[in-house]
């Protein structure tokens, strides 16, 4: 993801584009829902990000749950997938994304040692069966959808 997205912002800069990638729901047996605590904005989101060049968005979340947590799924079924004006998003440092949000649902989640993460996106991860208070408006505006049977745009 990072080489792809620097290679469009090297020509770009902070302007906004259109960014397609997925984000899991991964599911404990208490119904806690996984959040990573993310080093880029300081908040609770759900593992994803964005596709790769060649990728399929099932391989975006195969990738990134594993990037993100160290975890596999057995399954990957897509929820729904998420886009317009409310998926704007302005990073710290500046750069600016619309985002297209495919939503997979994991299941027989494994590996990781119970889920710690591979990379430096991730500082922490805790499973919430509410909402974390510092969370990711991207992240709430999907779980508050699926939970509350909400349409994506």
């Amino acid at each position: 993801m990072k080489d792809y997205v620097l290679e469009i912002r090297s020509l770009i800069g902070s302007r906004p584009f259109i960014i397609v990638g997925a984000t899991v729901i991964v599911e404990n047996e208490e119904g806690g829902v996984l959040f990573q605590f993310r080093a880029d904005t300081k908040e609770w989101g759900l593992p994803g990000g964005a596709m790769e060049p060649g990728e399929s968005l099932l391989e975006t979340a195969e990738r990134e749950l594993w990037e993100e947590t160290g975890l596999h799924a057995e399954r990957m079924d897509h929820i729904e997938t998420f886009s317009g004006k409310r998926f704007y998003f302005r990073y710290p440092n500046g750069d600016e994304v619309y985002n297209v949000i495919a939503v997979y649902k994991a299941f027989g989640v494994s590996g990781g040692g119970g889920g710690k993460a591979q990379g430096d996106e991730t500082l922490d991860l805790h499973y919430f069966t509410e909402l974390p208070e510092a969370i990711d408006v991207r992240a709430k505006e999907i779980m508050e959808r699926v939970r509350g049977a909400g349409n994506g745009e």
